[in-house]
């Protein structure tokens, strides 16, 4: 591989959930702590963004069939929004689900989450981070949204519910759970909306490298790219053979925390990244908190799905 990673976006605080939508040809993504949701267009090198301001927002993808509107999280809700792609604000907000409503979750929040082939929203929570890099443990849960405040629980006890992934044939879900710093393999029925059989495929911890697993997409080949927080790379793992390592690309960025697919050719590799102070070491911009483009891996990837109301 003869790759070249540059920056696109200039530095944000906690950089997440990147989302390449194929027919704006637009990467969607999110700042956490900035409670912002933002574009960028490769092909004009635009980049615009709103203000959402109530809460952490951990997720935006865009709704299908319906211009300028898009699912975000706010906090625990999930709302529809309206955004043009260039105010700095939305114009409309319609809450359409609230996770973790118990009295011992109710500072939990949204964390990572990907639509299904059939335009199913999977994502999941993580607890209160009362000082960063420091988690509630276990009171996460993962579901799926079947409809408009309906919703199915597939996992309770979840600490970070982060990277999500769909084999190509979907008969698997791949999953991160970052507490358990595992990537787990689940079977998957498309059509049921259900997931069973979970196991581990691949450990940090037995591959011996630092920091966490963070978000995840998979290439056209099978294998998934996954964002190691903590530990500067993207990893590169094949889900088909426990524990096999590919390839990892060290990033500028010590704190990298997604990765997708995206460009006309779905051949570049977007990366999030970010830049929060943790145990009182500092990781400041212009590096830590941006937004690359990585070319040249040899891979292509899957455009974002949708979100079907």
């Amino acid at each position: 591989m003869s790759l070249i990673t540059r920056r696109v976006v200039e530095s944000v605080e906690l950089g997440e959930g990147p989302h390449w939508d194929a027919e704006t040809q637009s990467l969607y993504f999110v700042d956490i702590y900035g409670k912002a949701i933002h574009k960028y267009v490769p092909a004009t090198k635009k980049h615009t963004k709103a203000v959402i301001g109530i809460n952490h927002v951990s997720l935006i993808i865009p709704v299908q069939d319906q211009k300028n509107k898009f699912l975000i999280s706010i906090g625990r809700d999930l709302n529809i929004v309206t955004w043009d792609g260039e105010s700095e604000t939305v114009s409309h907000m319609e809450k359409i689900y609230e996770i973790d409503n118990k009295p011992n979750t109710l500072n939990n929040r949204f964390n990572d989450g990907k639509c299904d082939a059939l335009g199913r929203l999977w994502a999941g929570s993580m607890g209160a981070q009362p000082v960063p890099g420091h988690v509630e443990l276990n009171k996460g849960s993962f579901i799926s949204l079947e409809s408009r405040g309906k919703a199915k629980t597939h996992l309770t006890k979840v600490g970070i519910s982060n990277g999500l992934a769909w084999s190509l044939d979907n008969n698997y879900l791949y999953y991160i759970d970052s507490q358990k710093n595992t990537v787990d393999r689940y079977d998957f029925d498309l059509q049921k909306g259900i997931i069973s059989n979970g196991e581990s495929i691949f450990s940090l911890k037995k591959a011996n490298l630092t920091g966490i697993l963070d978000g995840m997409t998979i290439d056209t080949d099978g294998n998934l790219w996954i964002a190691n927080f903590g530990g500067g790379r993207v990893l590169k793992v094949d889900p088909r053979s426990p524990q096999r390592l590919l390839n990892m690309i060290e990033m500028p960025a010590h704190q990298v925390t997604s990765v997708a697919f995206g460009g006309a050719n779905l051949d570049q590799l977007f990366v999030t990244t970010a830049g929060l102070t943790t145990d009182g070491v500092a990781y400041p911009p212009p590096n830590n908190g941006a937004t690359y483009v990585i070319t040249g891996t040899e891979a292509k990837g899957l455009p974002g799905i949708r979100f079907k109301l």
